[in-house]
């Protein structure tokens, strides 16, 4: 990249992107987009994936709905005569596999002369690295630095010195969440087991070392079930009567709008619901932690 050039940065499919001038227009991938909103950087427009309908889905929409963001519609079917209308800088989208953009054809970049941003939401990842990952767009595209330094609240009483609370939406409040996690799943022991509805006589199971959040709440200590052998890097699919014999105490179910609810078929766990697109922001991974906390303890 030439060293005039205003703005620069390098995704993770080792694609070196480059323009005049920093990039103010943006348009993203839902979850990309919910998480630079989250990180101070408010897209003019979102788009789906191939899961997605003609509305936004209330699972993925983060803080895009009030921020009035406008929802495209999946992005495989995108009018790109509406796209070219909406004037986007760049465009940022999520890969899996370190080598295409997951919800949009890169083509459609390459005809509007805009450069397409894609960072990595595999497992090639730690969950760490890929918030890092969007913390650092976000800051190349203008966001603030993220905010270590607590806040201070009043005291509770005049001899109280301040009581200093993590910044919402900062690496501080994430790892509070993180702590709080951390306690109440040493405490409670509980099996807790991550799937997807597929209809009512199919489901998949999350395999947890292949999802970077899963396996981050294994490193803080809870007791995640493997569905054991089987075909599938990701998922293993089954019936619910094979997700009922793990003998889960606690069910992660994908909350998106395609995923189809338990509805009864595993009684005796607790359920707590589960976005497997939660945006890559310490913002949304501490809401996701602290509420299965609260479904752990409670």
């Amino acid at each position: 990249m030439s060293g005039a050039q205003a703005w620069g940065f390098t995704d993770d499919r080792g694609t070196e992107l480059g323009a005049a001038r920093v990039p103010r227009r943006v348009i993203a991938y839902v979850r990309a987009g919910a998480a630079l909103c989250d990180l101070g950087v408010t897209p003019v427009a979102v788009y789906g994936s191939g899961h997605d309908g003609e509305v936004l889905d209330p699972a993925k929409e983060g803080g895009l709905r009030a921020a009035a963001v406008t929802y495209l519609g999946p992005g495989r079917v995108l009018d790109e005569g509406l796209l070219r209308e909406l004037r986007p800088d760049v465009i940022v989208d999520v890969t899996y596999d370190g080598k295409s953009p997951y919800a949009l054809d890169e083509a459609v970049a390459e005809r509007l002369g805009v450069p397409l941003v894609a960072l990595s939401v595999g497992n090639e990842l730690t969950l760490p690295a890929i918030l890092d990952r969007f913390g650092a767009l976000a800051v190349s595209l203008g966001a603030a630095p993220p905010a270590e330094t607590p806040a201070a609240s009043p005291a509770e009483s005049p001899a109280a010195p301040p009581v200093e609370t993590p910044a919402e939406g900062s690496p501080a409040e994430l790892r509070a969440a993180e702590d709080a996690l951390r306690e109440v799943a040493a405490r409670s022991g509980f099996a807790v087991l991550a799937l997807s509805g597929a209809g009512p006589d199919q489901v998949h199971l999350a395999r947890p070392l292949a999802w970077p959040e899963l396996a981050r709440l294994a490193e803080l200590g809870v007791r995640l079930v493997d569905p054991g052998p089987g075909p599938g890097a990701n998922w293993l699919t089954g019936d619910w009567d094979r997700a009922a014999d793990l003998r889960p105490d606690l069910v992660l179910f994908d909350s998106r709008a395609h995923a189809t609810a338990p509805d009864g078929a595993l009684s005796g766990a607790r359920l707590t619901p589960w976005n497997p697109e939660t945006p890559p922001s310490p913002a949304a991974y501490a809401r996701f932690f602290r509420a299965l906390a609260e479904a752990l303890a409670g």
